[in-house]
């Protein structure tokens, strides 16, 4: 449904002066949910410093421009911004009739990396390189899709009226339309936010808890298996030995998280300063505008700039969490609780990989972290989350 429909039906016909324009105008403005917006805003702002921080010196990266990777961040933000405005336009009940061609596209985008134009990137080849240095990363946009097509899956007899859950066979429709995108994706940490969506969203749809405890349950089985068979590539094997045992290699496994807890926990109370800190200036963190961009904060900006990133996202994931509460359909309460297990999952591992109580897994942190693709998906959520909203009633 889109908000040219909202409004007609809340309002009757059309608006044809102005007057009545504005206050049309006025209702919607009042309907978007302020907090999560601006939260979002702001981290991107923080975001943008911190980028800007960990790349200025980098000339290698910057090709001597110690500003570009400030205005590529801010590009992102404002085209992820206008994806958002898009979504909203269009309104998330439309998307459940679009869902056969983006799912489509979805695993056409995902199979691609398998090509020539895929890229292999620290060790993942989850990448495909459109030239002039532009890369997307198809997986970041397969959450969207698997969030979506379960929703509609899961709730389309619920919403007719014909059932009060979605029974058995409905689920196991849902799973098998989630897992071929996902058996596709290459990425491990991708792979992991995929799953813990499939399971909030499951819970939000209020399916029986035996499939839960069966897909926990079948997915640890998984994982020691593959553990088991010795199917994981070497970096990926580094990298859980690294988060086992810091101190097994610092030079080499381990040296990443040894320098990202050196940076944070050099940061004290207050940081050394915005541009001051000297693990990101001797650029001692690797990948430190991505997936290490919480060590900047730490280092910088310290437990006042690092708790106020985690506040900000605390913010985003409580106004999720409030609209997926207060949805008018099921459809929209799974879709609003995909996200939010999206949202979490991935800050807390991002976060948790720089303090060394979560293995690296290669996750960028939401709204922060330098990305194109990661910076556009968020905020189509973002659209998601405000189009569900603004179908309630101004008083909730």
């Amino acid at each position: 449904m889109s908000i040219h429909t909202f409004d007609t039906r809340r309002y009757g016909q059309q608006p044809k002066s102005a007057w009545e324009k504005l206050r049309a105008r006025d209702s919607l403005a009042r309907r978007l949910d302020w907090p999560l917006l601006l939260a979002s805003l702001a981290l991107c702002a923080i975001g943008s410093l911190l980028v800007w921080s960990a790349t200025r010196n980098r000339t290698e990266l910057t090709g001597g421009d110690p500003n570009s990777f400030l205005f590529k961040h801010m590009l992102n933000a404002a085209i992820g911004v206008a994806l958002a405005a898009g979504v909203l336009w269009m309104g998330h009940r439309r998307l459940r009739s679009l869902m056969p061609v983006l799912y489509g596209l979805s695993i056409i985008l995902v199979a691609l990396v398998y090509t020539p134009l895929g890229a292999t990137i620290n060790g993942e080849r989850a990448w495909l390189n459109l030239g002039a240095g532009f890369y997307l990363q198809p997986s970041e946009f397969v959450k969207i899709t698997v969030i979506l097509t379960m929703a509609v899956v899961l709730a389309a007899k619920v919403d007719a009226g014909d059932r009060v859950h979605p029974d058995h066979r409905t689920v196991l429709q849902a799973l098998g339309l989630a897992a071929l995108p996902i058996a596709v994706v290459a990425d491990l940490g991708q792979v992991m936010v995929l799953a813990v969506i499939v399971l909030g969203v499951l819970l939000a749809s209020g399916a029986s808890n035996r499939w839960v405890i069966g897909l926990i349950t079948a997915a640890v089985a998984g994982a020691v298996t593959v553990w088991m068979l010795d199917l994981l590539d070497e970096y990926q094997l580094n990298r859980f030995a690294a988060f086992a045992n810091p101190a097994l290699d610092p030079a080499g496994v381990g040296y990443n998280t040894n320098q990202a807890r050196i940076a944070i926990g050099s940061g004290g109370i207050s940081g050394k300063g915005l541009f001051e800190g000297t693990q990101t200036t001797g650029q001692f963190v690797p990948e430190q505008q991505t997936d290490f961009i919480f060590t900047v904060a730490g280092e910088e900006l310290g437990f006042l700039g690092g708790g106020l990133i985690i506040l900000l996202l605390g913010v985003v994931l409580w106004r999720a969490c409030r609209i997926a509460m207060e949805a008018t359909d099921l459809y929209s309460t799974i879709v609003a609780a995909g996200i939010t297990a999206w949202f979490a999952f991935q800050s807390f591992e991002n976060i948790g990989m720089a303090l060394g109580i979560m293995p690296v897994a290669g996750l960028p942190l939401p709204f922060v972290s330098y990305g194109g693709t990661s910076m556009f998906a968020v905020w189509i959520a973002v659209g998601l989350l405000q189009s569900i909203r603004i179908q309630r009633p101004l008083s909730a």
